[in-house]
């Protein structure tokens, strides 16, 4: 499907962090390069607002991250990282991810998620249906949901142009197997380097 993007478009971004930071490093032993995403998924249009969700830790390394994040105009919201009695961990924002995109949906023609988590498959038809939003995803094709990639109005898939799309990129021979983790289980944070052309 043919899309249009032109100029005076208003764009939100909607960046499920943990999603993208955690594809880089198993596909591609890689830091996302959030500068050049960024810009190649607003396509030179008009940004109304682009968020971040992250979780903190105790440690607070993740600070010089969402220092950086903030140079290149996203707003991070943030959460504790949960641990349960048993050990379990959770790190989960789908909701209010989800919750602030259908929020600030009136005041938007074009909703972009870089995310490929197939959970915001609901989020993107209620996006395009009720809110009249033209809905865009942008992330790793290889560890993208199908049925997300199918669901939405155009997928930027960083794996055309990993040089572009990530830091310290190399090439790696073989082929990419997923990690067994799940979200829930996911507690790193991305590293403080960006990138910028």
């Amino acid at each position: 499907m043919s899309i249009i993007k032109h100029p005076e478009q208003r764009v939100g971004v909607f960046i499920d962090t943990q999603n993208l930071y955690h594809s880089a490093k198993n596909i591609y032993h890689a830091r996302v390069n959030f500068s050049n995403v960024l810009k190649d998924a607003i396509a030179g249009r008009r940004l109304v607002r682009a968020r971040a969700y992250a979780v903190t830790t105790e440690s607070g390394e993740e600070k010089g991250f969402f220092d950086a994040l903030a140079k290149i105009g996203v707003e991070m919201r943030t959460k504790d990282l949960q641990i349960f009695a048993g050990g379990a961990k959770k790190a989960d924002w789908d909701v209010g991810l989800a919750v602030d995109a259908i929020t600030a949906s009136p005041k938007l023609d074009t909703v972009i998620l870089l995310t490929g988590d197939g959970d915001f498959v609901p989020l993107v038809e209620y996006l395009q249906r009720h809110a009249g939003c033209q809905v865009e995803v942008v992330s790793f094709g290889r560890s993208s949901s199908a049925k997300l990639k199918e669901a939405v109005d155009d997928f930027l898939d960083l794996d055309s142009d990993p040089r572009r799309y990530l830091l310290n990129y190399r090439p790696q021979r073989g082929r990419y197997t997923p990690r067994s983790d799940t979200p829930e289980t996911r507690t790193e944070e991305p590293e403080s380097d960006l990138g910028t052309e």
